[in-house]
């Protein structure tokens, strides 16, 4: 990429450091592992900043690396149990609440839908994580996971469905 300096890789790549983290803390079982990920991934695009292809969309190779950096490094390894609490993000949810009633019933919902979307195939969680939680359109998911968009959009469709399913079957909703 000419022209392009250190400079530019920081002002292109700060604004998606906290989307980077998020991501990685639901590939990684701790904040510690997910840091460490985005601070590889952050190194490994700077690293190669040369070979991005100006004009092309940043945010989705700097989604692409963190992922492939992630499935790199834990290839045979124990995937993350996605269902661990986050007491930080749950005081962040909850601030402000002051009813227990109202509280605890928050904390029921956000667990009930963590465990869902940890029970995914990991192809469907990152589709789903991806569009809901980054909120990336699904050209930007193709290009992050490198596969057309046509399976971008069934995954998405499937992982939602199975979601609202596992969440059903969990609070025995009878349709």
């Amino acid at each position: 990429m000419s022209g392009l300096n250190s400079k530019d890789f920081e002002a292109l790549a700060l604004p998606l450091l906290d989307p980077l983290y998020n991501f990685a803390r639901w590939l990684c079982s701790d904040p510690g592992e997910a840091q460490d990920l985005v601070q590889e991934t952050f190194a490994k695009a700077l690293k190669n900043f040369a070979s991005f292809q100006q004009g092309s969309n940043f945010r989705a190779w700097m989604f692409t690396i963190l992922r492939n950096t992630f499935l790199t490094s834990r290839t045979g390894l124990e995937r993350r149990n996605t269902t661990q609490e986050d007491e930080e993000e749950f005081e962040d949810l909850v601030a402000g609440v002051e009813n227990p009633e109202t509280i605890l019933i928050r904390r029921a919902d956000v667990e009930l839908v963590q465990e869902a979307i940890a029970k995914l195939p990991p192809n469907f969680r990152d589709v789903l994580l991806l569009a809901d939680m980054e909120e990336m359109r699904y050209q930007e998911i193709a290009d992050v996971l490198g596969v057309p968009i046509g399976t971008v959009m069934s995954r998405l469709a499937r992982a939602r469905k199975q979601v609202r399913e596992c969440i059903v079957v969990t609070l025995g909703v009878k349709q």
